[in-house]
């Protein structure tokens, strides 16, 4: 590690200019906390003394020549890129910006189908022909995970014309796969990689054992520093790796026009204090967390309610709810135990850890006694969900293309049908489950009876939907 990974240029300029109890006749309206509402005063007071602007000495993000510049180089030192670049606005104006720089209207893009919501958005921004790449179905997971190999090799070879193929690595759930094969065979047929590495922040750290994509051959990467390091929300990095084939400057000139004008100093210094953190955490401490969650594991372990998945990302935990439980109950009677998952699926529950122990072992221990006895109370036989999942799972993410092109879709006509009369209507809208913000159809998708069908089943299990929680019916093309 270079010496320079001690530093924290943004954060510490801010701090020498917060030090000067400086008289603010600029923006924001609170003037360094001392305009504020009584109810937010005493939280509010301190933090906002560290909400400035681009006033002098405090460089601009969208021209960075001081104190910026040098935080996004430390950034790009210990990330080991050409350039990397602080996004304030989540990994999601990191996806628009790589798509919008890279993909022309009318241009074939190979996206795996099982990606975020932002991906779609890009595609539909840059006016792109989105390929769908089906990803594997795993029956011991009941997961849809990664395209295959030989997925990614087919459907190179049937479309050699495409400009771009995105990926996402690793999934939600803490999953990886062969990338670096797969960024190989796309670069054979001269296709710019983009991966969304929104939860891989983390990898950058060689103690994981876990190679980023910025380090297996990707044209550009996304992280959301905020999703598993110690970033502020909104907190996320783009990288543009070595030997990129992306034409940085269109980057630059996208990220200027999706992000924010008035960038949150909070958010940048965060981003500063991650990369920080990232570069000076040491052996000690990767052992000291490496065998809390063998603790952690050991407390979650097997039983007759849910049975503990192992996935590569040793910061996730999946617990998968059995037949004589669901996962919904699972997550909420944790929640009367005041521990928050990150999500539940029909059969899943996600727990994802910090880069250190926060949630004492024995109040773990404690709570998961308990949520074993209010299973025992409160339990739902899921046999029939399972059948369905079994029914739908064939149906759900194939190989190929929209009905309409985007352009196409923005002459057309909408009309609002009820659920079950969406079948072989064309959406208007995604639906997306959310979290994880995948969408089951996408815009421009023909709905079937599988889709439907799945919707269903999510409701029942309380899941939420983008753009209506309840999901009765949906917006289609007339």
């Amino acid at each position: 590690m270079s010496n320079n990974q001690i530093k924290t240029p943004l954060l510490d300029k801010v701090m020498e200019h917060t030090k000067k109890s400086p008289v603010s006749l600029h923006v924001p309206g609170h003037k360094n906390g001392q305009v504020l509402d009584p109810k937010g005063y005493h939280f509010f007071k301190e933090v906002t003394k560290l909400d400035l602007t681009e006033i002098s000495g405090l460089d601009d993000l969208h021209a960075p020549d001081g104190v910026i510049k040098q935080a996004q180089g430390l950034a790009a030192e210990w990330f080991q890129t050409e350039e990397t670049f602080f996004l304030v606005n989540g990994s999601t104006v990191g996806n628009l910006a790589m798509i919008l720089a890279t993909c022309e209207a009318g241009d074939l893009a190979l996206v795996q189908r099982n990606c975020h919501k932002s991906i779609l958005n890009g595609l539909e921004l840059a006016g792109a022909r989105p390929i769908f790449l089906e990803p594997n179905y795993s029956e011991q997971t009941n997961r849809y995970e990664n395209p295959s190999v030989e997925t990614i090799e087919t459907i190179c070879r049937n479309y050699p014309d495409a400009k771009t193929i995105i990926l996402t690595y690793p999934d939600y759930f803490g999953k990886t796969y062969e990338l670096e094969k797969i960024i190989r065979i796309a670069h054979q047929y001269n296709m710019v990689v983009l991966i969304d590495e929104a939860h891989g922040c983390h990898f950058s750290v060689p103690f994981f054992q876990i190679k980023s994509s910025v380090r297996l051959g990707a044209d550009v990467v996304v992280q959301s520093a905020h999703k598993m390091t110690p970033a502020l929300t909104m907190g996320a990095y783009l990288h543009i790796p070595e030997d990129s084939k992306v034409n940085k400057q269109k980057i630059i000139h996208y990220l200027s026009i999706l992000q924010s004008s008035s960038p949150s100093y909070l958010i940048m210094i965060s981003l500063d204090i991650a990369r920080h953190y990232l570069a000076n955490y040491t052996w000690e401490k990767y052992l000291v967390m490496r065998d809390y969650m063998g603790d952690v594991r050991n407390t979650l372990h097997s039983n007759e309610w849910w049975k503990l998945e192992r996935v590569e990302d040793p910061l996730k935990l999946v617990i998968k709810a059995l037949p004589r439980v669901s996962a919904d109950d699972i997550f909420h009677h944790f929640e009367t135990e005041n521990i928050y998952a990150e999500l539940k699926t029909n059969h899943d529950i996600l727990f994802i850890f910090g880069m250190e122990p926060t949630i004492p072992l024995a109040e773990l221990q404690t709570a998961v006694e308990n949520v074993k006895v209010k299973l025992q109370n409160s339990s739902k036989w899921t046999e029939k969900h399972d059948k369905i999942n079994d029914n739908i799972k064939n149906n759900i993410y194939k190989t190929g293309a929209l009905s309409f092109s985007y352009h196409e879709m923005k002459k057309k006509k909408v009309k609002w049908v009820k659920l079950d009369e969406s079948v072989g209507c064309v959406a208007s809208e995604a639906v997306i489950p959310y979290p994880p913000g995948i969408p089951l159809i996408a815009k421009g998708e023909k709905i079937t009876r599988e889709h439907v069908e799945w919707i269903k089943q999510l409701r029942t299990n309380d899941i939420s939907f983008h753009p209506s929680k309840e999901m009765s019916g949906l917006f289609v093309f007339d």
